[in-house]
């Protein structure tokens, strides 16, 4: 689905004018070629997120890109999300921990930021999402509720080793020592099974299997997904990672109710920053966490420290910022009500709900 027709903003600079317009296909190329070069994009910025919110999600995209001349010098990602739960907002990005303008100066970021206010107006929305990793928009409320956790990987795997604290590495030799073994999946299959299963105890939808094979398929080698087996062989923790530059990021996980006393997740992670340095990838970045949960506890034991995600609202018709995360004690209500369908229910019900909550 093309964007349609929209007001262009522009932005003045001494020596050229800089226009924002929306993204069209013939510009796939270039867009990539940016976000490769821009030290602020991430591999959220990708193109192919484009696609997958669209196609698998059926989120209507609005992308905006900006251009000096014939150069682009500026992107935003933009998508449009419907949700019976929380509402109409405009958001940089659903599913996607990072987001907002990636551009090479302030000018152009905030002609990036009024084009996407202008196009919230237009579209109607509750609001617009800017999910930022530092601050961009003085005076718009912001939700810190979350952190991202970005370590930097030693270029030798025994320092890495010994950079992890006491307790957190006797975990690792612990997993090491049930002989666990780890392997580069060529699909989702096995990696499916265990992240739903894992999802399903912790009260929450499932995203649907072809979410992740669309991701495979989208982004090729810089999607991987690595397998944990135990004894004889059986699957017990996968996580499902991407690769930008010279970063990993574990994405989504699961395990096995078995996984805890093998330490197979302890020895998971290791594995994938074990052949992440072995590959010369210099950022291990552990994702977002909410403030003092089991998830920002693990990630903290591993010696990595926390970073506050500011994550910006320019309210239209709400008055408050979204409450859409699991703090919410709606939401709450809903998990403890989700944890006691049967695993197939869940599955099947799942990615009409989950498309929702991104």
């Amino acid at each position: 689905m093309e964007v349609g027709a929209m007001p262009v903003a522009t932005h003045a600079r001494v020596t050229e004018r800089v226009c924002v317009r929306a993204f069209e296909r013939k510009d796939a190329e270039r867009w990539e070629a940016f976000v490769a070069r821009s030290p602020q994009a991430t591999f959220f910025h990708r193109i192919g997120w484009r696609d997958i919110n669209e196609s698998v999600f059926r989120h209507r995209p609005h992308y905006l890109l900006a251009e000096r001349g014939t150069e682009i010098v500026g992107v935003l990602p933009l998508v449009e999300v419907r949700s019976w739960l929380f509402g109409h907002a405009l958001i940089s990005l659903p599913f996607c921990v990072y987001g907002g303008p990636a551009a090479d100066d302030a000018d152009i970021e905030r002609a990036l930021i009024d084009a996407a206010a202008q196009l919230a107006r237009s579209l109607d929305v509750d609001h617009l999402e800017l999910r930022h990793r530092v601050a961009k928009c003085p005076g718009w409320p912001r939700q810190d509720l979350y952190v991202t956790f970005r370590h930097e990987l030693a270029p030798d795997v025994g320092a890495n080793l010994r950079a992890i604290p006491r307790k957190q590495r006797a975990m690792v030799r612990k997993g090491i020592k049930h002989a666990l073994k780890s392997e580069i999946d060529p699909s989702v299959d096995r990696f499916f099974e265990l992240y739903a299963d894992n999802v399903h105890r912790h009260g929450t939808p499932a995203l649907p299997k072809n979410y992740f094979a669309r991701l495979r398929a989208v982004f090729g080698d810089c999607c991987e997904v690595l397998t944990v087996t135990g004894p004889g062989g059986r699957p017990v923790s996968g996580v499902l990672s991407f690769y930008f530059r010279d970063e990993v990021l574990p994405y989504y996980a699961g395990d096995t109710l078995a996984a805890r006393d093998l330490a197979a997740n302890d020895f998971k992670y290791w594995e994938l920053m074990r052949r992440a340095c072995e590959r010369g990838i210099r950022v291990f970045d552990f994702g977002r966490s909410k403030r003092d949960t089991g998830s920002f506890a693990f990630k903290t034991n591993w010696g990595f420290e926390p970073s506050p995600l500011c994550y910006e609202f320019h309210l239209l018709k709400r008055k408050s910022v979204p409450e859409n995360n699991p703090l919410n004690p709606k939401y709450r209500a809903f998990i403890g009500l989700w944890r006691h369908l049967p695993l197939g229910v869940a599955n099947a019900l799942g990615p009409h709900i989950v498309r929702s909550l991104g």
